[in-house]
């Protein structure tokens, strides 16, 4: 079983490659879903989110406030790093546990974690291969602009929050323009994706 590592900046596509990925059979495990579940209402991280920020971030129905949470710590890199520091590990351990179980069953020959923070977390050591999605970042804006109805400083913010796109090239295996049309990345995924299964 080969794990791929796919990661890119927020709204650099690494979703788009994701899905073309799984329509090739690849089993993707989403970092983002695996966040969700953890901070569920209930959950470890849901606990200690709610003591360690306080109760003003929980929402009517009991759930973490994302909005909010997300304007503390998008404009606070302290804020960030201690939320990263409660969230990433059980995340981690999730996603390696998950991929301890598709081992055992043997059924997938390519397994994807697609996780923005790959790298950041550590999630690059248990992986064969990592890809990273680029695009340049006037576009990573413009993107995040339109997708999450942001503001440019917003917008801005949250790109800088990350590891510099040039940092994650550098440790990449393969990279993926993004910058064009979908038929030019998909044609780039099929031609990576014929090269590992050979």
């Amino acid at each position: 079983m080969k794990v791929i590592g796919l990661t890119g900046n927020i709204a650099s596509g690494k979703s788009s490659v994701s899905k073309i990925l799984k329509g090739l059979g690849a089993y993707i495990i989403d970092a983002d879903i695996v966040a969700r579940e953890v901070t569920k209402k209930g959950e470890v991280a849901w606990m200690r989110i709610k003591e360690h920020f306080g109760k003003q971030y929980i929402a009517v129905d009991g759930e973490i406030d994302r909005k909010r949470l997300g304007e503390l710590v998008f404009s606070s890199p302290g804020a960030l790093g201690e939320l990263n520091a409660i969230v990433h590990p059980i995340i981690v351990k999730r996603i390696n546990d998950k991929l301890k179980r598709l081992k055992e069953e043997d059924i997938y020959e390519v397994v994807v974690i697609d996780a923005a923070l790959l790298i950041e977390t550590g999630c690059h050591d248990i992986v064969d291969e990592i890809w990273v999605v680029t695009l340049p970042k006037d576009m990573q804006i413009d993107r995040l602009i339109k997708r999450d109805r942001l503001t440019k400083k917003q917008a801005t913010d949250r790109i800088e929050s990350q590891m510099p796109q040039s940092e994650k090239i550098k440790l990449a295996d393969r990279v993926i323009d993004n910058s064009k049309e979908l038929s030019h990345t998909k044609e780039q995924v099929y031609c990576m994706w014929n090269e590992i299964m050979h």
